[in-house]
């Protein structure tokens, strides 16, 4: 394993500081708010372990409210860092901007099936791209990352219709013409109940599969 340049890829966890009734909103609307919040934590917390784990990249964990950095129980091997103010995509383009040198990728923390290798096929593609994609079936992404070798573009995210369809699209409109995009697999965000029993359907046939 090359240290050298283990050291300069950072992977970027965008998380909430786990609080009973704070976030998750759609989710808690259809199963209430102590069960969203016990997702969410134990979810955080099962990703961070297994992000954590792999010696190829470094693992900030960038948090809101800011003061969560240094409030929450954070797994070993987790770098806390404050989002910051503004919407996601400032917040988004503040971690991608101050992230030590190297490429650099964000995933969120209510996706549960993130693997080691899905970011592993995102820098793969970093080294092809200037920018990678990770979408999401409704419109949106669970990861986006930028090779970083050149400056990232003024107005990267800016107009961008969160928590829409328009999500992935906005965000492509936001990149230079002669900046290539590479994209990865599509995984699905636990953002409502549907989500949430989809979820759980597919953890019981892997976990079913795995006896057979």
């Amino acid at each position: 394993m090359n240290k050298r340049r283990t050291a300069s890829r950072h992977l970027i966890v965008f998380a909430r500081l786990p609080r009973l009734g704070r976030g998750k909103r759609r989710l808690a609307a259809g199963v209430g708010a102590l069960e969203a919040w016990r997702f969410y934590r134990t979810a955080l917390g099962e990703l961070l372990r297994r992000l954590a784990r792999d010696p190829r990249w470094t693992l900030w964990v960038a948090v809101t409210p800011d003061r969560g950095a240094g409030e929450g129980r954070w797994p070993a091997g987790c770098r806390p860092v404050g989002q910051g103010q503004g919407d996601l995509g400032a917040r988004m383009a503040r971690a991608l901007a101050r992230a030590p040198r190297g490429p650099a990728v964000i995933v969120g923390s209510d996706i549960p099936e993130i693997m080691p290798a899905d970011v592993a096929a995102a820098f793969r593609a970093l080294g092809r791209h200037d920018f990678v994609f990770g979408p999401a079936g409704d419109g949106g992404y669970w990861l986006v990352g930028a090779r970083r070798t050149r400056a990232l573009p003024a107005g990267l995210f800016e107009g961008v219709r969160w928590s829409s369809e328009h999500a992935l699209a906005d965000t492509r409109s936001t990149l230079p013409r002669r900046q290539s995009a590479g994209q990865i697999g599509m995984l699905e965000d636990v953002d409502d109940a549907a989500a949430l029993r989809r979820w759980r359907e597919r953890s019981r046939v892997t976990r079913h599969r795995g006896r057979g």
